[in-house]
């Protein structure tokens, strides 16, 4: 594992810490890596109405794009699991919508558990090349 992947690891695992999870206690933190090398970190928060959940990886997320980043190259995220924990399809496309093909490296409380590119979780995303594609359609049929 590379330096810059065991920061992100251990960045996730203390984020993971300030999860808000009283229903699931299903303890989730993630911690993204910008295009300047700028790390923003995020935990899942939870809703008594679960589809207002939001998930550790939507939170870096937003936070980043909420102080101006646009671009993101690697993501990390941990749960105290076994097996890889990867991100809902939600998060994987909002991962799409400013990463790109991304890195996404998975780990637990001890080590590092997988390491994906982003498409291929997200084999077909859905972004602005598809937007695109339905405009000029439009605008041809006029």
């Amino acid at each position: 594992m590379n330096t810059a992947s065991s920061r992100l690891l251990d960045a996730a695992r203390s984020a993971r810490l300030n999860a808000y999870a009283p229903f699931s206690k299903f303890l989730v933190g993630a911690a993204l890596e910008t295009a300047n090398g700028t790390i923003f970190t995020g935990c899942n928060v939870e809703n008594a109405s679960f589809g207002l959940t939001v998930c550790a990886e939507r939170v870096a997320v937003l936070k980043a794009v909420s102080e101006g980043h646009r671009h993101f190259v690697q993501i990390a995220v941990v749960a105290d699991t076994e097996t890889p924990t990867p991100p809902c399809g939600a998060c994987r496309q909002m991962l799409w919508e400013f990463g790109g093909d991304l890195e996404i490296v998975l780990g637990n409380l001890h080590s590092e558990t997988a390491r994906h590119r982003l498409n291929e979780l997200l084999p077909h995303p859905f972004d602005g090349r598809s937007i695109e594609a339905k405009n000029n359609e439009t605008f041809r049929a006029v």
